[in-house]
This record gives structure tokens, C-alpha cells and sequence, in this order.
């Protein structure tokens, strides 16, 4: 059982949600509001299901990411009805739930059907949930304005929830110590998966996302997802995007190592990580977000001048004319919780000059974010640049080596708070 100060903030974090869920049902006109947990789909074709992960709103009060069929009811002014399906079934097990204090703050039920509960006295009662699942269901399904409100109640997180989300990440940096041990020593991306498995003691399906494990040019591929089962003959570099789920929450952490006598790519990764410890030092109330990601920018282009990547481009001119976009593709990162990308993030488009950003608001305290600048030697982005006007700025013979380490990628998990960033991953780290 998790330490007792955690499950006092769990208590909190429970007070928490009634009142913004009954602020929320209250201003939208509803008299209750019914959760669906989810179930595993059917694969087309096939007797077998996909792997189940719960819906993020009954995630976001339960924590119960294995639990299918149950359901979950928020009425005002009465504790939340939580009605767990458990059928007598000999060909599969049932979840055990554990006698944690939580628990006396719910009206717990247990029921051999997977069909919602029966509901009196509502008038206005809102159902959410995969629509699939909620065919015959009495209510109205997924309100657009509802949902989107429900989204802003997980933006600033509870004290509970920044502690699951550190636990995860302390979790997590067990398993990237064991990977980079295991690439160092020459395994293959499929052993460094197990090593990783093994510290963190979680099958890979009830991660957050299945682990990105890049070797050599597959660290290129941003989400690169196969594992070669053997080693290459020379192992280069390793690129690890990797989290732990932990009671609900997620951690999503990416590391970068490069091989015994790969200097180069070594002074790279270090000036990257220096890029992103400063970046992480942004991250503070009233600082827009958008600033981060074109702050990254021009710190990948002094990082490719000062390379000899780039040769003859001012910074700002790399930026403008589109070259770190070809070596920096994505976003800075993104909001983390119950989901891996958290909701909320976009209220409004994303820019032409990011158009894969992920998060478009100014930082709060409350607010968790991941700050993961990468730079990459990725064929299909950079033959076009290559091919231009601009590839006559470009150190083709230290790019051809490069290529082979495929890329880089520092990721970090960041709590915003009053006065400014607490780095969750680097405290895990030590």
C-alpha cells in the first residue's frame, strides 16, 4: 500500500474533484453526470481484444486503469456511486481492488453485469464515455461543452497527482538506468526493452505507450517502434522514450547515450542537454508556452553552428528560413497526466511555424508539461533541404557521419509552480 501521506492527498484530491465537477454539472444545467470506464475492443476478424487502458475521466477520480465495464456516477451534493463489473468467469481472472481509504468516499457497488446502473431522480443526466459502449444508455451522450469543461478540471493538477506523476517518474529512471546499462553492453533494442521492463516492473501494455527504443539510425525515427533482436555490430547510439503508468498517471521521459568512441555525437547530445536544462528554467507562471518551443529553435541553431553543421547562416536565418526545422520536426512537448498527451492543450491552433505543438497556452501554476527538444539526422527531412539553395551551408561529410546515430532527444516532465519549475524527472534522476 502506497505511504499514508499519499493517500491523504488522495482524500484531498477526491474533495477537489466534487467540487469543480459539481461546479461544472451545476453551470452546463445537469442534475448528475455518468462515467464509463471503457472496454477492450474486439479486433476485426478476430476472437481477440485489444489491450484495455480506462477512459481519462474515470481514470482522472479512480485511478483504476484495468477496470472495464465499470462505471462511475458524480451527483450533486452525494458521494460518487463507483459500480465495478466483476462476472463469475473461470477463463479469466478479475481485478483485485484494493482497501484503501479512497475507497469510503465512494457508494461502492459490484455488479455481474456490464451494463450501466440503473439511475433515479436525474432529470438532466449526462453520459461520457466511448459511444460504442453507450448504445440504450438513458442520458444525454458526450455534450461537446460539457466534455471540453471536464477537460479544463485536469489542467492544474491536485498535490495528488504531482505525487503519482513523480512516483512515476522515479519508477521510470530505474528502467532508463537498466536500458542505457543494457546498450552500453551491447544489446539489442529487444533486450534493452526487457531491461527496461524488468526495472520497472511493468509489462509494456499497461505503460503509458509503447517504448521507443532506437539504436543507431533508428533513433532517427521519432516514433520509431520495432525492435531489432539483434545487436548491431557497432552500437552507436541509443534513443529511449520510455514511461511507467502509476495509479492513473504517466511518465514520459526520453534518454540519449551514444556509443564508446562516438565523440561527436557525445558533444552533441551534452549541448542538447544543456539546451534543454535552460529551457526547463523557462517553465514558470505567465510564460506562454509558444515561447518555449522558438526559444528551442534558436537553441538548435547555435548548436548546429557551433557544431560546424551549419555553416555561413546566422541563427535567426536557420530558424527563418526553415533550416532547424528540418532537424528539429516536432513540438517542445505537451501537457502529461492521466494521458500521456493531456488534454486541454490546444484552445486555439497551433502556428504555421509549429504546426505539430501540441500545448497553446500560457503556463499556470498547477500546469505538468514535458520540455523534449530533439535534433535528428533524418533522411526524408533533410534530403529536401539538402537539395536547395540553402544545402550549400550544410557539412555534408560530418552530416554522413552523424547520420548513423540517427538523433537525439532529451525529455523531462515539469510541474509549473507558483514561482517558477519543479523538474520531476531530474529529481527522480538524482
Amino acid at each position: 500500500m502506497p505511504d499514508t501521506d499519499l493517500l491523504s492527498l488522495q482524500i484531498e484530491h477526491m474533495g477537489i474533484l466534487q467540487s469543480r465537477y459539481e461546479q461544472v454539472l451545476e453551470h452546463h444545467g445537469y442534475d448528475g453526470l455518468l462515467i464509463s470506464s471503457g472496454a477492450a475492443h474486439v479486433r476485426y476478424g478476430d476472437d481477440q481484444s485489444w489491450h484495455f487502458q480506462g477512459y481519462g475521466p474515470f481514470l482522472h477520480w479512480t485511478g483504476l486503469a484495468g477496470f472495464e465495464h465499470a462505471w462511475l456516477v458524480i451527483r450533486r451534493g452525494q458521494k460518487p456511486l463507483l459500480s465495478l463489473y466483476q462476472p463469475v468467469d473461470f477463463w479469466h481472472a478479475s481485478l483485485e481492488l484494493g482497501q484503501e481509504p479512497w475507497l469510503k468516499e465512494f457508494e461502492l457497488r459490484f455488479s455481474e453485469s456490464p451494463s450501466a446502473p440503473a439511475l433515479d431522480g436525474m432529470n438532466q443526466l449526462a453520459v461520457i464515455g466511448d459511444p460504442s459502449l453507450l448504445t440504450g444508455v438513458p442520458g444525454e451522450h458526450n455534450p461537446d461543452a460539457l466534455c471540453a469543461a471536464f477537460d479544463e478540471t485536469r489542467v492544474h493538477k491536485t498535490a495528488y497527482e504531482i505525487a503519482c506523476l513523480a512516483h512515476a517518474n522515479k519508477l521510470a529512471m530505474a528502467g532508463h538506468r537498466a536500458a542505457r546499462d543494457a546498450f552500453l553492453a551491447g544489446a539489442s533494442e529487444f533486450d534493452i526493452n526487457l531491461a527496461y521492463q524488468r526495472a520497472t516492473q511493468q509489462r509494456e501494455v499497461d505503460a503509458p505507450y509503447p517504448s521507443i527504443i532506437g539504436v543507431n539510425e533508428h533513433a532517427g525515427i521519432l516514433h520509431y517502434q520495432y525492435y531489432d533482436t539483434a545487436a548491431p555490430k557497432k552500437s552507436r547510439s541509443l534513443l529511449i522514450d520510455a514511461g511507467v503508468r502509476y495509479r492513473g498517471y504517466c511518465s514520459d521521459i526520453t534518454r540519449t547515450t551514444a556509443g564508446v568512441g562516438e565523440g561527436r555525437f557525445a558533444a552533441l547530445a551534452q549541448g542538447l542537454e544543456q539546451l534543454q536544462f535552460r529551457l526547463c528554467k523557462m517553465v514558470a507562471p505567465g510564460v506562454d508556452y509558444v515561447d518555449i518551443h522558438r526559444k528551442t529553435h534558436l537553441g538548435i541553431a547555435a548548436l548546429l553552428s557551433a557544431a560546424g553543421l551549419i555553416n555561413d547562416l546566422s541563427d535567426r536565418d536557420m530558424v527563418a528560413d526553415g533550416v532547424t526545422r528540418a532537424f528539429f520536426p516536432h513540438g517542445i512537448g505537451h501537457f502529461l497526466g492521466v494521458q500521456v498527451h493531456d488534454v486541454a492543450g490546444k484552445p486555439v491552433p497551433s502556428p504555421a511555424d509549429a504546426p505539430f505543438l501540441r500545448l497553446m497556452r500560457t503556463l499556470e501554476p498547477g500546469m505538468v508539461v514535458t520540455i523534449e527538444p530533439g535534433l535528428y539526422f533524418t533522411p526524408s527531412l533533410l534530403e529536401p533541404l539538402l537539395s536547395g539553395p540553402l544545402g550549400r551551408h550544410i557539412n555534408r561529410p560530418l552530416l554522413d557521419e552523424l547520420q548513423g546515430c540517427g538523433g537525439i532527444r532529451i525529455e523531462d516532465n515539469v510541474v509549473v509552480t507558483d514561482t517558477g519549475g519543479r523538474n520531476l524527472t531530474r529529481e527522480a534522476e538524482g
